[in-house]
């Protein structure tokens, strides 16, 4: 590229956007669809129902210790589509870009995100790009949207979680969330804080072949975190959900930065993580099975769902005590995806 940084001109459809789409977005994301640069991608056809979800991500910093807006762009698209129990297909890409920003980062950016979809096999087919004037945007602004496809006999939703069933976390929680906490606020803690961005989708096909019948519901519990997420599955359910305080897998160096800062690891941000419902008689079966792959090697069964006031979430404490656990309220972590 002859600029340094990002022009109007790059996003005018004109020479300059020729450039940038052919010297740096085709250089990392080449494939037989995408160099078509047509107005669409035209897909082969699938067997299976079709899955589709879309979401935007807008961190903030867009660099951090284990990843970048890119790799939660690829991973989060692709676990969207994972927790319906979908194999992903391809992926759209669209790019919000600041006059200004740097070329150099644009290009760490697309390559985190090459490399990503090249793990997960899991291809960028069609994207989109656009410059806002300086001062208008921040850096970069990503949009993706996902393919894929539900094989036969797959029906995976918060709403078909049952009495008895059991919680379980597929690894640690608030490792994301805390993390762009104490990298936005320049806070240094002991231990090694860093993101938890991965693709879970290869987990998620080992348990529905394994176990057939046997897990009800999948979440990533993102935004709100694991509190939040599983008030939504209680609700849906119109069951119970009780956790163990004891069991919820917190890094030390996690719980040591939360009680600094006056934050609660249940309502942080998660990325390469979820929340599995599973038949209570098949919990132990299913916690060896997330242990034997490396995206689940901390899983740890957490809770279970059963009778009591529809949509209420509590946690039993380590002395036999209990206390409700409510949705997020507010934004006290804006801008962590």
């Amino acid at each position: 590229m002859s600029e340094p940084t990002i022009l109007l001109d790059h996003g005018s459809g004109g020479l300059a956007s020729q450039q940038l789409i052919g010297e740096l977005f085709l250089k990392h994301l080449d494939n037989p669809v995408l160099r078509t640069l047509e107005d669409s991608a035209v897909l082969p056809a699938q067997t299976g129902r079709l899955a589709f979800t879309t979401d935007s991500y807008v961190v903030d910093p867009i660099f951090f210790p284990g990843g970048d807006i890119g790799l939660l762009a690829v991973h989060g698209t692709i676990n969207d589509l994972a927790m319906r129990g979908a194999v992903p297909h391809c992926l759209s890409l669209g790019l919000i870009l600041e006059e200004g920003f740097a070329i150099a980062d644009l290009e760490r950016i697309i390559v985190s995100i090459a490399g990503a979809c090249h793990e997960a096999q899991v291809p960028v087919v069609t994207g989109d790009t656009k410059v806002v004037p300086r001062g208008k945007g921040d850096k970069i602004f990503i949009n993706t949207s996902g393919i894929g496809y539900i094989p036969e006999g797959i029906d995976i939703s918060s709403k078909m979680a049952r009495e008895g069933d059991a919680v379980i976390v597929s690894g640690t929680i608030g490792d994301h969330g805390i993390t762009i906490m104490t990298q936005r606020a320049g806070i240094a803690v002991r231990g090694d804080l860093r993101s938890d961005t991965m693709a879970l989708h290869r987990l998620t096909a080992r348990l529905l072949a394994e176990l057939p019948g046997a897990v009800h519901t999948l979440r990533d519990p993102t935004r709100g975190g694991v509190a939040t997420t599983l008030n939504e599955i209680a609700a849906s359910a119109g069951l119970a959900i009780t956790l163990q305080d004891a069991a919820l897998p917190i890094r030390p160096q996690v719980r040591a930065a939360c009680e600094l800062l006056g934050l609660e690891p249940l309502y942080l941000a998660n990325e390469g993580k979820c929340l599995v419902i599973v038949s209570g008689d098949k919990a132990q079966e299913a916690l060896q099975l997330l242990r034997s792959l490396p995206e689940g090697k901390e899983a740890a069964i957490i809770g279970s769902l059963g009778p009591g006031k529809a949509g209420r979430v509590s946690i039993t404490t380590p002395i036999g005590g209990a206390r409700v656990v409510s949705p997020l309220h507010g934004m006290p972590l804006p801008r962590i995806c």
